[in-house]
C-alpha cells in the first residue's frame, strides 16, 4: 500500500487518496474523497467511480450496507458532484476486473456517503483526450485542470522545478529574488510598462529577465545565484511563448565557459532521471556555423535528417541565371531532399512556396521531383533543362537522390536560403510523419556576438549586449563589428532552445563599447545602463550564467505542443484570459490616479 504523509491522515477529510489502494489493502476500512466521474446503476447497486488527483477508485453502493438516505444520495448522484465515501476495500470477481485502471482489482463497499457539494453539468468531460476548443477549456480553465493529463503535467513542473532547486542547492547555489518593477531598458522586446502613482509621468517596466540584477548580484560577491524568476515580454505570442513566463536563472563568478556548461549538464542529469527521461552525458556541442549550415537555425532538431545541402560551388556556372547570378552576388544555393514526397503534385509543391516559403522571404522556390518510378532518375521540374549533363549528375549526387524524392532548393543571401529551408524542413518532416522519437539534446556555441538589423538600419547583439566579446576580437568591435565572436552557448532540445547562456562582460570600458555599436547614446548609456556601469567599475569578477526555459523544458518533457498545457493559468495568443476577463478596462478614477488618459 502506498502510504500517505503524515500531515494528510492528520488533517485531511480522508485517510487514503482514490488511486492508490490495491490488492494488499483488502479488508482495509477506508475514506475517501473526490469527484464523481461516473456512476451506474446495475439492479440497485450503484457503483460511482470516484475521482481525485492520484487517480479513480469504484465505490459500489449497496442498499443493504448504508442507509436508506445514503443510497438515495447515490441514486441522485451527477457528474462532478464532490464526494465523501466510507467503506471496506474488497477484490473484485474476476470477470469484473478492469485491467485499465490502476485500481482495477479492487473496489470500495460503502458504509456511507456524504455529498459535500453538488455540480451543474460541466462544460466538457473530465477526461483525457478530449476533443474540446482551446478557448472552451482556456475560459474552463479550473475544470480543464480537474483533467487527468492536465494534472500529470503541473506534476511534472513541480518535478522539475524541485530537481533544478535541489540540484543547485547541493551546488552551493543561493536563491535571491529580483525586483518586478524596475527601469526600462532594451533587452529585444516590448517592455510591460506600469505607471508609478507617486511619481506622475514616469513608469517601471516587468523584467524581460534579471540579467542586469544578477550580474550585480555578482558584483556583490554573491557568486552562485539562482532564482525560479517570473519574466514579461510584450512580443506577439506563439505555440511556444507567452507574455508571462518562468525562467530558471543562474550566474556564476570565477568562471569560464566550460565550468558554466559542465555544471548545468550535472544539474539537467538530475532533473531529466527525476523526470524519467534517459540521457547521455556529456551532451554533444554544435558550433553556430556548423548548425546554420547543415540545418538552417541555431536551434536545429536532429533527431531526424534532412540536412540542407550547400551547392553553391556546383552551379556557380550553370546555365540557370538564378542560381549563377545568386552564387556571383554573394548568396548561396542550398537544397534539402524531401524523401517520399517526389509522387506529390505539381499543385501541391507550389503550395510549399506560397504557404511555407515566400513567407520565410523566399522571392521563389525551384524544385525537381523524382517519382517512384523514376527509376533512371531523369527528375521533372522547368528547371532541369539549364544544366548540363555533368552538373545535374553531381547535383543528384550530393543530395543522395532516389526515385520517389523531392528536392527544394533556396537561392539568396545565407540568412534567407537558411530560414527558408529550415521552415520547409521542418514541415516536411511533419508532412511526411518523419519520425522523431525521444529526446535529443545539444549545445550549440561560439554565436556570432553582432547581427545586422535590417528593419532597423543598425547592429544588434545575437544574444544581448551583455555578452563577453571573443578576446581575439576586442578590436573589432567598432571595425568589423560583424567578425566578432562571443562566449556563448546554447542548451537545445528536439529542435527548441530551452536554455541559452554566455559568459559576461564585466568590463565597464567593453561594455560601454558594445552598446554604443548596438546603438545606444552615450546619454542612454547613462541613464538606461549607468546602473550597470558603475557596477563593473567597482571590482566585477569574471562571471557567467544561463537561463533555461521552464515552461519549454516542461512542454517537452510532457509531450506536448504548446507550454499553454504546463501552465497553469497561461494567456491565450491575443494575450488574453478568456477565465478572468483580463485585460479589462479600469476606471477614470484608476487612470486619473496615475496621471494617465485614453485615446
Amino acid at each position: 500500500m502506498t502510504e500517505m504523509t503524515d500531515f494528510a491522515n492528520e488533517y485531511c477529510m480522508h485517510d487514503h487518496t482514490c488511486g492508490q489502494l490495491r490488492l494488499p489493502d483488502v479488508g482495509a476500512q477506508v475514506t475517501l474523497c473526490g469527484w464523481a466521474w461516473h456512476t451506474r446503476d446495475h439492479g440497485g447497486l450503484i457503483f460511482i467511480d470516484l475521482r481525485d488527483r492520484s487517480g479513480y477508485a469504484q465505490v459500489v453502493v449497496d442498499p443493504d450496507c448504508v442507509s436508506p438516505e445514503d443510497f438515495a444520495k447515490a441514486e441522485h448522484m451527477g457528474r462532478e458532484f464532490v464526494v465523501r465515501a466510507t467503506g471496506t476495500v474488497r477484490a473484485r470477481a474476476a470477470e469484473a476486473i478492469n485491467p485499465n485502471m490502476a485500481t482495477g482489482e479492487i473496489e470500495v463497499l460503502a458504509s456511507s456517503v456524504e455529498v459535500l457539494n453538488t455540480s451543474v453539468t460541466p462544460p466538457f468531460s473530465i477526461e483525457d483526450g478530449i476533443e474540446t476548443s482551446e478557448d472552451t477549456r482556456m475560459k474552463w480553465r479550473y475544470m480543464d485542470l480537474r483533467r487527468p493529463e492536465m494534472y500529470r503535467n503541473l506534476k511534472l513542473r513541480h518535478v522539475v522545478t524541485t530537481a533544478i532547486r535541489n540540484a543547485l542547492n547541493k551546488r552551493d547555489f543561493l536563491e535571491v529574488e529580483t525586483p518586478i518593477l524596475a527601469n526600462s531598458t532594451p533587452e529585444g522586446a516590448r517592455d510591460y510598462l506600469v505607471p508609478s502613482r507617486p511619481n506622475p509621468g514616469k513608469f517601471y517596466a516587468l523584467p524581460q529577465s534579471p540579467q542586469q540584477f544578477k550580474q550585480m548580484l555578482m558584483v556583490a560577491g554573491v557568486e552562485r545565484y539562482y532564482q525560479v524568476a517570473r519574466c514579461f515580454r510584450d512580443e506577439d505570442l506563439r505555440a511556444d511563448r507567452q507574455p508571462e513566463f518562468t525562467q530558471i536563472d543562474v550566474e556564476m563568478s570565477f568562471v569560464q565557459e566550460d565550468d558554466v556548461i559542465n555544471m548545468m549538464e550535472g544539474v539537467l542529469q538530475e532533473v531529466l532521471e527525476a523526470a524519467g527521461v534517459e540521457q547521455t552525458f556529456p551532451l554533444p556541442r554544435m558550433e553556430y556555423s556548423e548548425a546554420m549550415e547543415r540545418f538552417g537555425c541555431d536551434r536545429p532538431d536532429v533527431r531526424f535528417g534532412m540536412e540542407l545541402v550547400n551547392l553553391s560551388e556546383l552551379v556557380a556556372d550553370c546555365g540557370f541565371g538564378v542560381f549563377a547570378n545568386t552564387v556571383k552576388s554573394g548568396g548561396v544555393v542550398k537544397a534539402i531532399n524531401c524523401k517520399g514526397a517526389g509522387d506529390w503534385s505539381r499543385g501541391e509543391i507550389e503550395k510549399l512556396n506560397t504557404n511555407v516559403a515566400a513567407p520565410n522571404g523566399a522571392k521563389g522556390m525551384a524544385w525537381i521531383a523524382y517519382t517512384s518510378s523514376d527509376l533512371e532518375l531523369k527528375g521533372k521540374s522547368p528547371i532541369i533543362k539549364f544544366f548540363d549533363e555533368a552538373t545535374y549528375a553531381a547535383m543528384k549526387t550530393a543530395l543522395d537522390v532516389e526515385p520517389g524524392d523531392l528536392v527544394l532548393f533556396a537561392a539568396d543571401s545565407a540568412d534567407v536560403a537558411n530560414a527558408v529551408l529550415s521552415a520547409l524542413r521542418l514541415h516536411m518532416a511533419d508532412a511526411l510523419n518523419v519520425p522523431r522519437e525521444g529526446h535529443a539534446l545539444l549545445w550549440v556555441v561560439n554565436f556570432p556576438m553582432f547581427r545586422y538589423d535590417e528593419d532597423e538600419k543598425k547592429y544588434a547583439a545575437e544574444h544581448h549586449p551583455f555578452t563577453h566579446v571573443l578576446k581575439e576580437d576586442l578590436d573589432k568591435i567598432e571595425s568589423d563589428p560583424l567578425a566578432c565572436g562571443s562566449y556563448s552557448y546554447d542548451i537545445v532540445m528536439d529542435g527548441f532552445e530551452v536554455g541559452g547562456g554566455s559568459i559576461r562582460i564585466h568590463n565597464a570600458e567593453e561594455q560601454k563599447r558594445v552598446l554604443r555599436v548596438c546603438g545606444v547614446s552615450e546619454e542612454d548609456v547613462e541613464v538606461k545602463f549607468g546602473h550597470l556601469i558603475h557596477a563593473l567599475e567597482l571590482g566585477a569578477p569574471p562571471h557567467g550564467g544561463i537561463a533555461l526555459g521552464l515552461d519549454r523544458l516542461v512542454m517537452l518533457l510532457a509531450g506536448r505542443n504548446s507550454i499553454r498545457d504546463v501552465i497553469a493559468f497561461p494567456k491565450t495568443s491575443s494575450a488574453s484570459d478568456l477565465m478572468t476577463g483580463a485585460p479589462n478596462q479600469v476606471t477614470a478614477r484608476q487612470l486619473k490616479e496615475v496621471s494617465l488618459r485614453t485615446l
